[in-house]
């Protein structure tokens, strides 16, 4: 570009920059003049123009809008400022290389303050150190001064420093800046410990293995933007500004070390008392003892909040990276645990992990728990995830609330450290240690479930536990290569098989979905008796093919029995005492077509019901039914299907386009130790050893989504489920006084 002496029409290059004219190629080829022979060129000057005012104007405002113009755009600018193509061309080419040098000036000036305040930090500590001195003697002090436990308290510091650091390069890989590192909020430990050395890039995204292709769960977490879902999510939409990202950093390192050690410390910090029947029940926290070894933490337990905390352990038939995967992918998270997870949503991932797995990932969530009844509010819940492979090869995913970086939010349950511990056993084996630790507003509970509640059994580590166990079975049932000898009837091949399980799957997912007191759900109460009352809402489905197009109406109930719940679980699941209560198989004899256990307990099971009809003019009816169990609680899920459909799915085809309406049953113990199958001695009222039954009915009222649903129709539907509890009860409480009639 020429340079003239003269001063400067353009601020961008300085004082020494004018603009071409005259004899330039707009065109960017080679001039005339430049062809000719250097001792034939013509010898005169070449003329220079500066840019007004105005063209400066009108490039730095085009800049900004596109500061890559293609040829047409500098064509077109060049026509309305009056001046060259190329002219356009050379200005936002320098404009672009001011920009990048004032941008690399004003980086080089922040990495020169940082290296000086780290500079200035370091003089300090020297001198603190040559300063320090032996209490006795006045001498430097020396380690060996130290007693036994401050020196073990200096190490784990330097460890949890060195993880904070650690995490916060990982972090800043996401923020976009360097991380200042905070002291740990649950450690009474000060000092300062080693910094660590910078991770490689994460490029690498999460593996996925076998589980993914049983537990996608896609829909679930679309399910969490559906409508009246959007205050769940839009009070996390915002996240957290770059300036609370490394205190969510520190808290999660803090409260990984918190879980590694509730999880492995027994007495006195936990209690395992012996349930009535002399099984052992899940441990529980000793609050006194808690307070003392973890001071700090997200401190004290808010007014109004109740504690609950519970530890338990199984060892469970997944490898411990197939774990951690479910855990860490919010997909298979909310379709493994659907029971328990109602909504479940990533908000923002600051860590993918290292070395190709999830070491190190870390990530903030928004999650709706639930109990399968509407008479239990769900528990909303803002957290950070972190995941972490230990020095001993355990790996550990813990969960920590964020609703302190929410101000103004309305707390009702917080999060303190929990999670699992994953321990890596032979033949594909991993043992879990489970720790739940949640403080709550549980004031809203229905009577009946109060002692369920407040014991922990419903949101407790048990619960989580015997989940998992009993999903790792249906995994390791649906991952067979060959139809195991249990199975029977009319399934010939193992892709049936497989489909037939995946349908299953789908049906248990909506029927959880759609029994509990989800923000998402609008339910109305129509008039009952107390408990006892049929809450109903209506549902819209349009273009989905999983589920019949129209109107349907969600009705539910939940009640207590004098019963034991796996009396009550084994009446239900039995094909041959359906007519006791199923209203609509109309007294027609039930059999069962295929059979598909997925699990050690002869309870867990996938069946294909027909029922005959005693009318002679009418069709055969196909049901599919899973029932499952675990120490938990029990459910038996249920929906009529399609014939010509249920031949395609038994064929190993596409179970997503079944249309589905799940209704069931969910049965809860009604407090601790009453999972015992013995015998009651009376009616005792709820936490005597009874059941919490929950019945649930899906049903289409109308084929067309625009309809208005009528009276008429929700009367039906209430007639239906009140007499099929009446069925129920007198079916089983007269079963529990005539044992010999079992």
């Amino acid at each position: 570009m020429g340079r003239g002496g003269g001063g400067v029409s353009d601020p961008l290059l300085g004082d020494e920059f004018e603009s071409k004219s005259g004899s330039e190629n707009v065109d960017g080829g080679v001039s005339v003049d430049e062809l000719q022979d250097p001792n034939q060129r013509p010898s005169k000057k070449k003329r220079y123009h500066r840019h007004t005012q105005h063209q400066i104007q009108e490039l730095e405002a085009f800049f900004k809008e596109c500061p890559h113009p293609d040829d047409k755009q500098r064509k077109e600018l060049s026509r309305e400022l009056g001046l060259e193509p190329l002219q356009v061309k050379f200005w936002f080419q320098n404009k672009r290389t001011q920009m990048k040098n004032h941008h690399e000036r004003q980086e080089n000036s922040q990495l020169r303050s940082e290296n000086e305040k780290l500079r200035a930090e370091n003089m300090r500590y020297k001198e603190a150190l040559s300063s320090a001195s032996c209490p006795s003697c006045g001498g430097p002090a020396a380690l060996g001064e130290m007693s036994f436990d401050e020196h073990h308290l200096r190490v784990e510091n330097a460890r949890l420093r060195e993880e904070v650091d650690r995490i916060s390069s990982i972090a800043a890989k996401y923020v976009g800046r360097p991380m200042v590192p905070f002291p740990v909020l649950s450690s009474p430990l000060a000092g300062a410990g080693a910094r660590a050395p910078a991770l490689p890039p994460l490029d690498m995204a999460p593996p996925y293995g076998a589980a993914a292709d049983m537990f996608g769960g896609g829909g679930v977490v679309a399910a969490a933007g559906a409508a009246g879902a959007g205050d769940l999510l839009l009070r996390g939409a915002a996240v957290q500004s770059d300036a609370d990202k490394p205190m969510i950093v520190e808290l999660a390192v803090a409260a990984m070390e918190e879980l590694v050690r509730m999880a492995q410390l027994d007495e006195p910090l936990w209690n395992a008392p012996a349930g009535l029947d002399g099984s052992a029940e899940e441990e529980t926290l000793n609050e006194e003892e808690y307070a003392r070894l973890f001071p700090g933490g997200l401190g004290p337990k808010p007014y109004g909040l109740n504690s609950e905390a519970s530890r338990d352990s199984a060892v469970v038939i997944m490898t411990h990276a197939n774990l951690v995967e479910i855990l860490m992918d919010v997909n298979q998270y909310a379709a493994v645990f659907s029971s328990i997870v109602s909504r479940a949503a990533t908000l923002e991932v600051l860590s993918t992990g290292v070395a190709g797995n999830y070491n190190g990932a870390l990530q903030v969530m928004s999650v709706e728990f639930q109990v399968p009844s509407p008479l239990v509010p769900t528990r909303e819940s803002y957290f950070v995830r972190y995941c972490k492979q230990n020095a001993d090869g355990t790996w550990a995913v813990v969960d920590v609330s964020l609703d302190g970086l929410r101000p103004g939010a309305v707390l009702k349950c917080r999060r303190r450290p929990s999670g699992c511990l994953i321990q890596e056993m032979p033949n594909g084996y991993s043992k879990v240690t489970w720790v739940e630790h949640v403080e709550v507003d549980d004031r809203s509970v229905h009577s009946i479930y109060k002692l369920l509640v407040s014991s922990g059994l419903a949101f407790g580590a048990r619960r989580w536990v015997g989940t998992l166990d009993r999903q790792c079975e249906r995994l390791a049932s649906v991952m067979a290569s060959n139809i195991p000898t249990s199975d029977i009837g009319v399934i010939t091949s193992a892709e049936g098989r497989k489909s037939m399980l995946k349908l299953a799957e789908r049906m248990v997912m909506s029927f959880c979905g759609g029994v509990t007191a989800s923000a998402a759900h609008q339910w109305t109460t129509l008039s009952g008796s107390g408990a006892e009352d049929v809450r109903v809402m209506t549902r819209k489905s349009v273009d989905d093919p999983g589920r019949p197009p129209g109107i349907v109406l969600n009705a539910a109930t939940s009640f207590w029995l004098p019963v034991p719940p796996k009396r009550v679980f084994d009446f239900l699941r039995d094909e041959s005492s359906r007519s006791e209560w199923d209203i609509l198989s109309n007294g027609g004899v039930v059999q069962e077509m295929a059979h598909i256990a997925n699990g050690r307990d002869h309870g867990n099971c996938v069946s294909l019901l027909r029922v005959n009809s005693t009318n002679s003019n009418q069709s055969s009816m196909l049901i599919l039914q899973e029932s499952c169990t675990d120490m938990s609680g029990s459910y038996v899920i249920y929906a009529p299907v399609d014939v010509v459909a249920m031949n395609v799915v038994l064929n190993g085809g596409d179970p997503d386009y079944v249309a589905l309406l799940p209704s069931g049953f969910a049965i809860l113990p009604d407090g601790p130790s009453s999972g015992s199958s013995s015998m009651l001695q009376g009616d005792g009222g709820v936490g005597s050893g009874g059941s919490l039954l929950t019945v649930a009915f899906q049903i289409l009222v109308d084929s067309v989504p625009t309809a208005k649903i009528s009276l008429g129709s929700v009367a039906t539907v209430n007639s239906l489920i009140a007499c099929t509890v009446e069925r129920i009860k007198a079916a089983v409480i007269s079963g529990q006084s005539n044992p010999q009639q079992q």
